[in-house]
């Protein structure tokens, strides 16, 4: 359904990628470690940003509006039952993972919520999955990752592609600008790929293989991806050196220590989501899409006036774009359209860039500035080198761009010349 190009660069440095900050925990923190850990279970752990999202927000998205269907066979009673611990440990067990998946008070604390207060938000998602799970297996497959890392967008984002942080972490992996770029999203100011769901599948998936080479271990990775690979060594170092997540536990940003609970959380409800009495909601198959290299500049309302298109659907299946314009002349874009108006599109050639281009690419390419004053002076003179001349019998370009200090190439320019033909008579701008 969305774009199927990506690309991704080799980086050069790996820096932390969301909103915490390289922050310094100083000697009371150290010192208090041990009593924190050992209050672990009761400390008041935050759940992450995108999982407080408001239902409308996510109702919202066009994919969920056009794809998701409100009403299915399963019937959601809002009785969410209690298991005991042992049942926690054993679902946790039996999931086909690489990635360590304990259980503990912290972890049970994100599955009640997750069970309890966000069930509705979790039906949400589960509908949404079916459109971007493929996508986040497909990139996670090509680079060798356990494909469980897929519910990694879940936490991040809600699965909302146009997330953005309040930190400016944007799109279903919420990238940072700076590390967005390390690994080929182009950010500029029309257009941001941390939006397109398959190019920045491609680039986390590059990211958290940079991550694993660095640590060796999945839940330091996990930690890394939230708070960067600099607060996770800081830990190490602070623990005395173990690369155990729950050993560092304490000495990490607060916000990652819930981090990783809230991912392994996230992998329990995607799968036993059921036995909760959660249901997801329903899906539709959306319409088949293809794509199209764009080299000059094309506005969205050029493709829904020619082609019938839906702007609201164009916009979906092109979140990389900020603005209207698809900016072909700067470098050649992907374009991604319904089958449908895809024929309309190539039916239109180049009709649908020339449909009403004087008012939709308003941005001028030459301006001429204006020389009232030195015009009027230079005609006081004489007339020579004016705004304007007259063509002489026998004149060429040449000649003409001689007499007035310009070129035959700015002649051409100003007056719309292809070629050398010109007539005596005739009048030419010159300035």
């Amino acid at each position: 359904m969305l774009l199927a190009a990506f690309f991704v660069a080799t980086p050069t440095d790996l820096r932390a990628q969301v909103e915490v900050d390289e922050e310094e925990i100083d000697l009371e923190d150290i010192e208090e470690a041990d009593e924190t850990s050992a209050e672990a279970s009761d400390e008041d752990i935050a759940l992450p940003d995108a999982m407080n999202a408001e239902l409308d927000s996510l109702l919202q998205e066009w994919n969920n509006k056009s794809y998701l269907i409100p009403e299915g066979d399963c019937t959601d009673n809002g009785v969410n039952p209690e298991f005991d611990r042992d049942t926690y440990i054993h679902r946790l067990q039996r999931l086909p993972n690489v990635i360590e998946m304990p259980y503990n008070e912290v972890v049970r604390k994100f599955i009640d919520q997750y069970t309890g207060r966000l069930r509705r938000t979790v039906s949400i998602i589960l509908g949404a999955s079916n459109f971007y799970t493929p996508i986040f297996e497909e990139a996670l497959e090509a680079y060798q990752l356990p494909l469980e890392l897929k519910y990694l967008p879940v936490i991040e984002s809600a699965l909302n592609p146009t997330a953005v942080s309040r930190a400016g972490a944007v799109g279903l992996w919420q990238f940072m600008i700076t590390t967005g770029k390390q690994y080929g999203l182009e950010v500029t100011s029309l257009i941001d790929e941390r939006r397109d769901p398959i190019k920045s599948s491609y680039a986390a998936a590059h990211y958290l293989k940079d991550l694993y080479d660095i640590f060796g271990d999945w839940t330091l990775v996990i930690a890394s991806y939230n708070c960067g690979p600099n607060n996770v060594r800081k830990a190490i170092s602070r623990a005395g050196g173990v690369k155990d997540y729950w050993q560092i536990y304490p000495y990490l940003p607060a916000e990652t220590r819930g981090y990783v609970p809230a991912f392994i959380a996230a992998n329990y409800v995607m799968n036993y989501y059921c036995d909760h009495n959660i249901c997801p909601v329903g899906t539709t198959l959306p319409a088949s899409t293809d794509t199209v290299s764009v080299t000059r500049n094309l506005h969205f309302d050029q493709l829904v006036g020619m082609c019938n298109a839906n702007q609201e659907e164009v916009r979906a299946l092109n979140p990389q774009y900020r603005t209207s314009l698809i900016p072909g002349d700067s470098h050649v874009c992907t374009l991604r359209l319904p089958t449908s108006t895809m024929a309309s599109f190539v039916a239109a050639g180049d009709s649908v860039y020339n449909w009403r281009a004087t008012e939709l690419l308003t941005s001028r390419r030459e301006v001429e500035v204006s020389q009232a004053r030195a015009s009027t002076g230079r005609a006081a003179r004489g007339g020579r080198g004016g705004s304007r001349v007259t063509v002489r019998r026998g004149d060429t370009l040449g000649a003409i761009a001689k007499r007035n200090h310009t070129t035959v190439a700015r002649l051409r320019s100003l007056n719309g010349i292809r070629g050398n033909n010109i007539r005596a008579g005739q009048k030419l701008r010159v300035k």
